[in-house]
């Protein structure tokens, strides 16, 4: 007989989750009780299936009467008079999944549901190929902002990788382990016209998000939440209020990392082949060698670490075939140096731990030392928030959800933004890279065309009347190559700049859901506290740390306006702006070929006149 189950709190799913809406008393049916990370798979009486929290629910005997259990539930007075001192038992059993190989297109679909939950969607989006249009798209035709934690964007949890220290070799050395099976989502890179081309898979299995990672799940919450007491961590986050609101506190020095030297290297007698790079800090000039995979590790700490109050983008996408090609290594190279400088610019992630040790290791022991410690670090998911002090008066909650909505919408306005000029962009790429230049090849091929039959008139001027046309006709084509070629120097950085926020806008489902999960938490605590399950100060206690959870969510606001401020200011519209500017300038003063169409101009109209045509 099937077991049975009685559920003992609500428990909203999220779409796209594969979790199952449930209410308290309500009795289910549990179809796989070990799906594991708290987990457990029910089906209600409308035999609709998902997953539920194990914890919301106690096991109902068979021969109970009337539904009396026989179970205690999890989530009494004494589950969460133990959270504090099970916190470190769990991120312990957490690491037992080992580490998590996380590598997906930096987009997905998302939308904002009227609970303030996201959707999940699917969808082919890159600058390489057509975007979709910002209309909205669910698989293939919905808005960007439909998945808060399904595999569709950055921080999605894709399964435990490979456990070895010393077998450091590239996941995608080996075709066959190139993506899990249950992952339903495999992506390809290629270049055409500078850019990118990504693709996604949609299967049946079931998708991991990022809160099933421990601390990431909703019972996980209530650790940070509820637990009587939180461990002072080492390291401190504060956050002050600036000029323009709650912000993190930036260092006085800054640095940056110059990715560069790749090199092939191999092992086990050249039976598995890698690339490696040489990483130099500007601060220290010490150099250190990492692989790709080095950086994978590297990207899956700092997820699991800050991935709920940091936005922290994927890393240039995966290939099995064509790794070694020249192209596809300078590519990869140059997106490694972009995520790198964003990591070195982040104030809170450039000076953890984790990213100096990646840093600045000095030999293999170091590394490997520094490395199982980081893997063993207990501040991560939720328990990332006991790190923080903001230097502020508590908040109410009134204002700690309107702060919350309000990061919700200039972030989906800014991926709207961002949208549509990739879309603009990547139709201007192939203008200019198709029909305007043969327009241009076609213009000239007719000025020579008609410059030959000038050199039948007998006219005793028909030489430079000629000369003037036929020069006219090949500088058209150099206008063309000129086209063709003006958006590698000015419109790719653009595109690669909006990709990377593509990355950016691409954690902030998970984000934003988190924050609305705690403060639904807050909402149910009057139910908690009227049934004795909590006490009053628990309940301030939570209302203080939501508070302090929505001054890093402000933080995090602040921080993004600031590197789309920098970034326009230093390799945006001021530089595309110069580059304008210089082409303007040679074309007027005529000193170079691109200046030559105003010359000829002049010259052929000045000739036609003199020739009294």
């Amino acid at each position: 007989m099937a077991t049975k189950a009685r559920v003992m709190y609500d428990f909203a799913a999220e779409p796209g989750n594969n979790e199952l809406t449930v209410s308290e008393g309500e009795i289910i049916t549990i179809t796989n009780p070990d799906v594991g990370g708290g987990w457990l798979e029910g089906k209600n009486s409308q035999g609709e299936r998902g997953l539920v929290p194990t914890d919301y629910v106690e096991i109902i005997t068979e021969g109970a009467k009337d539904g009396i259990s026989c179970g205690n539930s999890l989530a009494d007075q004494a589950f969460f008079d133990s959270l504090s001192s099970n916190t470190a038992q769990t991120n312990s059993a957490a690491k037992s999944t080992n580490q998590a190989s996380i590598a997906n297109d930096p987009w997905s679909s998302w939308n904002v549901g009227k609970s303030g939950n996201w959707d999940n969607g699917n969808a082919i989006d890159s600058w390489a190929t057509k975007p979709e249009s910002a209309a909205g798209q669910r698989n293939s035709a919905s808005n960007n902002w439909e998945a808060a934690a399904g595999f569709g964007h950055p921080q999605a949890y894709q399964g435990p990788a490979a456990a070895d220290d010393d077998d450091w070799d590239d996941d995608w050395d080996d075709p066959k382990s190139a993506s899990p099976s249950y992952l339903g989502y495999k992506e390809t890179e290629a270049s055409e016209a500078g850019g990118v081309q990504r693709g996604n898979s949609r299967a049946a299995a079931m998708k991991l998000p990022l809160n099933k990672f421990p601390g990431f799940a909703k019972p996980g919450m209530e650790q940070y939440l509820l637990a009587k007491q939180l461990a002072k961590p080492k390291e401190k986050i504060p956050i002050i209020i600036g000029d323009y609101g709650p912000m993190w506190v930036y260092p006085t020095s800054t640095f940056d990392c110059v990715v560069a030297d790749p090199k092939k290297g191999s092992k086990m007698y050249g039976l598995k082949s890698y690339i490696e790079y040489q990483l130099t800090c500007t601060n220290t000039n010490r150099s250190v060698n990492h692989r790709y995979k080095h950086f994978d590790w590297l990207y899956e700490r700092l997820l699991v670490k800050f991935g709920l109050a940091i936005p922290i983008p994927s890393l240039p996408d995966k290939q099995v075939t064509g790794r070694f090609e020249e192209e596809f290594i300078k590519m990869r190279m140059e997106r490694l140096q972009a995520w790198m400088t964003r990591m070195c610019r982040h104030p809170v992630v450039s000076e953890s731990e984790v990213f100096q040790q990646f840093l600045n290791f000095r030999d293999e022991k170091e590394w490997k030392t520094g490395k199982r410690k980081a893997e063993k670090d207990e501040t991560v998911g939720v328990l990332i928030f006991s790190t923080m002090e903001p230097e502020a008066p508590d908040l109410d909650m009134v204002e700690i959800e309107q702060k919350c909505d309000a990061v919700g919408r200039f972030t989906k306005a800014m991926d709207d933004g961002v949208k549509e000029l990739l879309t603009v962009g990547q139709e201007h790429w192939k203008r200019c890279t198709g029909p305007l230049p043969k327009e241009y090849q076609k213009i000239g091929k007719a000025l020579q065309t008609l410059a030959l039959v000038f050199s039948t008139s007998g006219y005793q001027g028909e030489s430079d009347l000629n000369g003037a046309i036929t020069e006219a006709g090949k500088t058209y084509e150099e206008i063309a190559s000129l086209v063709a070629d003006q958006p590698k120097k000015d419109l790719h950085f653009l595109m690669e700049t909006n990709h990377e926020y593509k990355g950016f806008l691409g954690c902030f489902p998970d984000i934003i859901a988190a924050h609305k999960g705690a403060i639904e938490r807050v909402k149910e605590s009057d139910k908690l506290v009227a049934t004795s399950k909590i006490t009053p100060q628990d309940k301030q206690n939570m209302v203080k740390r939501v508070s302090t959870m929505a001054y890093a969510l402000q933080a995090l606001s602040c921080d993004l306006t600031r590197d789309v401020e920098s970034d326009v200011r230093c390799y945006g519209f001021s530089n595309a702006g110069s580059q304008v500017s210089v082409e303007i300038a040679s074309f007027k003063n005529g000193s170079d070929s691109t200046g030559c169409i105003f010359f000829y101009y002049y010259y052929f109209e000045l000739n036609i006149y003199s020739c009294g045509l």
